[in-house]
This record gives C-alpha cells, sequence and structure tokens, in this order.
C-alpha cells in the first residue's frame, strides 16, 4: 500500500487532536462519503460521556474534511475553527 492509501482500520485507530490547543477529541468511529464522488466528507468522533458516564453521551463531533490539517502515523490533526458541529 502506498503511503497516499489508507484502510478505514488504520484511521480508526488515530487519535484526532485539535491543532491549536492539543486537546484531545476521541477516535474516529465513523465516516461521512459523498456517495455521488466516494469522497470522504467529515470524520466523526464520539461525544464524551457526561458526569462520570452516569448521564447520556454528548453529541457526536462532526469534522469537516477541510478542517483536517495532517493526518500522521499516529495522529489527525484538525483545524478547530468554526465549521465543527455536534449532532
Amino acid at each position: 500500500m502506498s503511503a497516499l492509501n489508507m484502510h478505514y482500520n488504520e484511521l480508526k485507530q488515530k487519535e484526532v487532536v485539535d491543532a491549536l490547543t492539543g486537546v484531545r477529541l476521541g477516535e474516529i468511529v465513523d465516516l461521512e462519503i459523498d456517495m455521488q464522488t466516494g469522497q470522504i466528507t467529515a470524520l466523526i468522533v464520539p461525544g464524551t460521556n457526561s458526569m462520570w458516564g452516569i448521564l447520556r453521551r454528548k453529541e457526536d463531533v462532526v469534522i469537516p474534511w477541510t478542517k483536517i490539517k495532517v493526518v500522521g502515523k499516529d495522529v489527525v490533526l484538525v483545524d478547530s475553527a468554526p465549521g465543527i458541529k455536534s449532532f
């Protein structure tokens, strides 16, 4: 496999980190894909548990592909500027 290709299993094992603050956002649990082009349009990271996990989990975080700065060996660095949303 070339350096430009990656399997989903490899991608989902990487930590997603805010490039500006260094805050860990989590690990990738899902992808959004444009069905017409087959391109990935966003990464989905699970929301955090609230109050020691007793209450329900916060909403998942959708990170548009345009906000990804670097896909490294162990981490994915993202730009936390407006555009990242929860659902």
